[in-house]
């Protein structure tokens, strides 16, 4: 929803009107109307990765919501996509209606809508180099993902007496993260590593985390959410998280090294073909999350700071990832393919 909006802002300001498609559920019942644009709501579940009732159910659904999409879709000059299981309908509704789509595919894998579509898309706008594969040739581009331009004005670093670990997973927090994290306290302060961390635990044990952390003899803070997180960002030598379309496009934007722990049970497993990707380019360190524990945490971040140069090298290599203006890029797509 965050890029969607991002995309949405600067069609407006380019004097377009603008209208989203979403489930009353979603978090778009929530920030459409916040943000002073229409949400057409739909009925509709999931196919991929869901059970056998919810797969027929779908399936029953399905014809009947997109020929209710159709009466509004095809007023629309053109309709812009970041897949999921509710751009189902209003893009076949598009397409059986010959009205142009425009797909943004932020993760290395498309997702399921994205891959069905691929071959019928107007244009696909993407953020690695290997999901191009997926598209037809002459109708990919590589936008990235929109991301706060306070990301891209983080400078880089020179590392202090401490190293400034950043642990996020994400505004929900990540278990595994949590745990692996209080296990790597006793570690770090038995070594005598000169570290300093900031973890968001999300809502999830965070008081128990934090009061841990405080007999930790560590230097730094739990918090259960960061409401500045570039200023986080800027502050951090090393950030440990997942590997999302959006912590990756953050990365990259602020030029940070990381560990990257991809969540095991996202759809299609992207989450690791994000982060194969930057490992590949030398932006990152994946560790898969069934082999993380405190002590391997513990040995790579010290690995890592060791190493002369190694964080320095990383950062470098993420920027080489960032995409910026990818707002303004895919409306100024938008208007294009509605311009025949």
């Amino acid at each position: 929803m965050i890029p969607a909006l991002a995309v949405a802002r600067e069609l407006r300001q380019r004097g377009h009107e603008v209208f989203f498609v979403g489930t009353e559920r979603g978090l778009e019942a929530k920030l459409v109307p916040s943000e002073g644009f229409e949400l057409k709501t739909i009925d509709i579940g999931g196919l991929n990765r869901v059970g056998t009732r919810q797969t027929l159910a779908t399936l029953i659904q399905l014809p009947f919501t997109t020929l209710h999409c159709g009466e509004f879709v095809r007023q629309a000059s053109a309709v812009f996509s970041m897949g999921g299981y509710v751009a189902g309908p209003p893009v076949i509704a598009a397409l059986l209606g010959n009205v142009p789509v425009v797909v943004m595919e932020p993760n290395a894998v498309p997702g399921f809508t994205n891959r069905i579509i691929a071959s019928t898309v107007s244009r696909a706008l993407i953020s690695f180099p290997e999901t191009a594969r997926f598209f037809r040739s002459n109708k990919t581009e590589m936008t990235g993902l929109p991301v706060r331009e306070e990301f891209f004005r983080i400078a880089p670093k020179p590392r202090g007496d401490a190293l400034n670990v950043l642990i996020t997973g994400g505004s929900q927090g990540s278990r595994t993260l949590n745990q692996v994290a209080r296990q790597s306290w006793a570690l770090f302060h038995k070594a005598g590593f000169p570290i300093r961390i900031v973890h968001q635990t999300g809502p999830g044990g965070f008081e128990e985390i934090r009061d841990g952390f405080a007999q930790s003899g560590l230097n730094g803070e739990v918090v259960r959410f960061i409401t500045d997180m570039p200023a986080a960002f800027r502050a951090a030598d090393l950030v440990v998280c997942r590997s999302g379309a959006g912590a990756v496009s953050e990365l990259a934007a602020a030029g940070k090294p990381a560990i990257l722990v991809p969540f095991p049970f996202a759809a299609d497993d992207h989450q690791t073909r994000n982060a194969e990707a930057l490992e590949c380019g030398g932006a990152a360190k994946l560790v898969r999350d069934k082999e993380l524990d405190g002590q391997k945490l513990f040995d790579t971040v010290t690995q890592l700071a060791n190493a002369s140069g190694a964080l320095e090298r990383m950062g470098e290599a993420a920027r080489q990832f960032a995409r910026p203006g990818a707002a303004r890029r895919a409306a100024e797509i938008l208007e294009e393919v509605a311009c025949g």
